[in-house]
């Protein structure tokens, strides 16, 4: 099964399987990491499911809805790599994916 690397707000790194077909947000939910609220569901509604992902795999992603982009635009920790972690799926091409949860806003 596909590998994960999940950095928490505090640092900590946290390496987790993950089942190729779900969101990334539901393979972290999924681990028990409760840091990442994802108060939506993965509706893509909220942005309480902002990562930043590793820019070796942002080639490997789909691209981003002009939804995802407005949810965040919201947020004041927004970066280059931020993505809703709701919006992208984990196959078996992101084995080794890293990806650190946002600070809240």
């Amino acid at each position: 099964m596909p590998k994960l690397i999940v950095v928490t707000r505090d640092g900590t790194e946290q390496s987790i399987e993950g089942e190729p077909g779900l969101s990334v947000m539901e393979v972290i939910r999924d681990a028990g990491i409760d840091e990442l609220l994802a108060l939506c569901g993965g509706c893509c509604s909220c942005a309480t499911c902002h990562v930043r992902i590793d820019p070796a795999f942002a080639a490997l992603l789909p691209a981003m809805s002009e939804d995802e982009n407005d949810l965040l635009d919201s947020s004041d920790a927004r970066d280059a790599t931020s993505r809703l972690s709701c919006q992208v799926p984990f196959t078996a091409a992101l084995d080794g994916l890293r990806v650190t949860i946002a600070p809240e806003d």
